[in-house]
Parts: structure tokens; sequence; C-alpha cells
């Protein structure tokens, strides 16, 4: 291993945010983190391991299974599109309760690489980062699906309204907020503040990731989880979270809107 790539995967600590060291405020801060993954991601992780069991203790094999990620909410087209805009709506709420909590404590946006957005420079990392995890993370999923360890995920099954591309597209920006800002931003800097070791702190967030995608099998919890690491590293080295925003935004848009272009088309799509 090569010096500079050493270098790349050794934690950065950062002087901000400093260890609190008041029991009162430690436990304050254990408590506001399972109270926030309650109502959030944790809760979709524990759902989610519920969900897989299920598919486990049917008869079929995972991949003769599949799971739809944004599927119809109601019958009638116009409410459906209300409900996929509310579901969109949940989770940029969630992602800014996180915000809102470190901004509440004294942690401002740019602490956790929220401040101003590098246009350019953002935009061209969070391109090559979605291109980094895209790419074989398609591969993995196609190979772990093949195998069995994963079901058949449809990234869509709405039907073909005028503002279903709309919604998919609001979708993939909601998903990619809400997951960069819970558990890169706001838990690896609540780890911070109670002292746990970057690599510690980076490998639990990677799993909490992992854990909310086990509906869609093995599969899709060990690409995530591998996702998670490869994110929460480039946070502690770089401090900057709109790449990785962006990087999410484009992986779900092209995952969701592609897919519902394309499945049609192509015979190897589930």
């Amino acid at each position: 291993m090569t010096s500079r790539l050493r270098a790349w995967l050794a934690p950065e600590r950062p002087v901000e945010p400093a260890t609190l060291e008041d029991p009162r405020e430690r436990r304050a801060i254990y408590l506001e983190l399972v109270i926030v993954f309650t109502i959030t991601l944790g809760l979709s992780g524990l759902s989610s391991v519920v969900s897989l069991v299920d598919s486990l203790l049917r008869t079929e094999a995972l991949n003769e299974q599949s799971v739809a990620i944004n599927r119809p909410g109601a019958t009638l087209s116009i409410l459906d599109l209300f409900s996929q805009l509310l579901s969109a709506l949940r989770l940029f709420a969630w992602g800014a309760l996180a915000v809102y909590l470190l901004w509440r404590s004294g942690i401002g946006l740019a602490k956790i690489g929220l401040g101003r957005i590098r246009i350019g420079r953002d935009a061209a990392a969070g391109v090559g980062f979605a291109a980094l995890i895209g790419i074989p993370g398609l591969a993995f999923y196609l190979i772990a699906w093949q195998t069995g360890f994963n079901l058949a995920v449809q990234p869509s099954t709405l039907d073909e309204s005028w503002w279903r591309p709309i919604t998919l597209s609001v979708s993939a920006a909601g998903n990619a907020w809400a997951e960069q800002a819970l558990v890169v931003g706001y838990l690896l800097t609540r780890l911070r503040q109670l002292g746990w070791r970057e690599n510690t702190a980076l490998l639990f967030a990677a799993i909490l990731r992992g854990s909310y995608h086990l509906y869609q099998g093995f599969g899709g919890f060990i690409g995530n989880m591998i996702m998670g690491l490869v994110f929460g590293r480039v946070w502690q080295r770089t401090n900057r979270l709109w790449p990785l925003v962006i990087a999410h935004t484009l992986l779900d848009f092209i995952a969701f809107v592609g897919y519902s272009l394309l499945r049609d088309n192509i015979s190897w799509l589930p």
C-alpha cells in the first residue's frame, strides 16, 4: 500500500466539534441519537430486517421475489401524485431535523460540509463519486441477484403518468438529502462529540446504512455498507457533504428514472 493511499484511508480528526466531557451532555446526545433514528432510518432498518426474514421464510428463493422502491400510494392518479410528493417531503424533513439539531447545538452548516456550495468543484466531485459507486454497484447487484442473495429490486412500479419523472427526481433528491444528512453529517458529528474513534464511527454508520436496505436482500446490505464506508471516509477527509448529496442524487435519479424508461426494453432488468 502506497503512502498516499495510507494517508487517504487514515481518518483526519478535525478540531471541531470538541469532545463532550459532561456526563449529562453525553447522555443527552445518546438519547437524541436514539430518538432521531427511531423516528427515521433506524426504524427503517428494523422494518427491513422484518421484511428480509419474511422473504427468507417464503418458499420462493430470494431472486424469485421482487421488491419495489417507488410504488403507487393511491389508486387515483392525482392522489398518487400527492402521496409521492409527501413521501419525498418526509425525507427532506428527516434530513432537515438532523441539520437543525446540530445547528441548535452550535454546530453550523459549514462545520458539517453544508456551507456555500461550490458549483463546479462539488458537481464534478459528485459525478465522479456517482461513477465510482454506481458502475461497480450495478454489477454487484446483478451478481447478487443472479446468485440468489438478493431480491429483484424494481426502482419504480409507478404507472406512466405525466408526473412520474418529476416525482422520481424529487424522490431521488429526498433520499440523497436524508441519508447523507443523517448518516454522514449528523451521526458522524455526534459520534465525534462522544469521543468515538473515527474508524469505529465509520463502520457503525456504514452498518446502519446497510441495515435499512436489508429489505432488498444481503446484496443490498453489503453494497450499501460499502457505499457508506466510501462516502463516510470522504466526508471525514474533506468535510464536504454537498458532493455526496449530489452523487447520491445522481445515483438514485439514474436508477429511478432510467429504470422506468428502460424496464420494458431491456430483458435483463427485473
